[in-house]
């Protein structure tokens, strides 16, 4: 009586092709979406550090009090990505004037910009005195 052993424990040829077919098929799928991960980390990156760097520059120039009129621009440093820009507006009101900051880099070929407005008062101008007492209250 002859005996015939088999071995049970191995892939067969066919399941390893189905397999590599399989991940081949899935690969480049796997890339491509590893490689917009990495692309958009860079662009949440540079808009988090362009809303930081207008949040400093907005502060910059509200420390200066009630700026002039006109515009000025500049970057952040040597080798900076990031370039800045501020416009400082008349408005209709007396004493009160428009600032306009604006940060802007160069991302994938295109300049991309963030804006950030906002009002400042001369406070060195007095107030009228009914308006003064309508601030305070009636408590007064």
């Amino acid at each position: 009586m002859t005996r015939i052993l088999h071995n049970n424990k191995g892939f067969t040829l066919l399941e390893v092709v189905v397999s590599l077919a399989i991940a081949a098929m899935a690969l480049p799928a796997l890339l491509s979406a590893f490689s917009d991960g990495v692309r958009n980390y860079s662009v949440i990156e540079n808009k988090t550090t362009a809303y930081y760097l207008l949040k400093l520059k907005m502060g910059q120039v509200e420390m200066t009090g009630y700026p002039e009129l006109g515009s000025d621009e500049g970057d952040f440093g040597e080798g900076s990505l990031f370039n800045w820009a501020t416009q400082v507006n008349d408005t209709d009101i007396d004493g009160l004037r428009e600032i306009l900051v604006t940060i802007y880099w160069q991302e994938r070929g295109r300049q991309r910009s963030i804006e950030l407005s906002t009002y400042i008062a001369d406070r060195s101008i007095e107030q009228p005195e009914q308006q003064t007492q309508q601030s305070q209250g009636p408590m007064g």
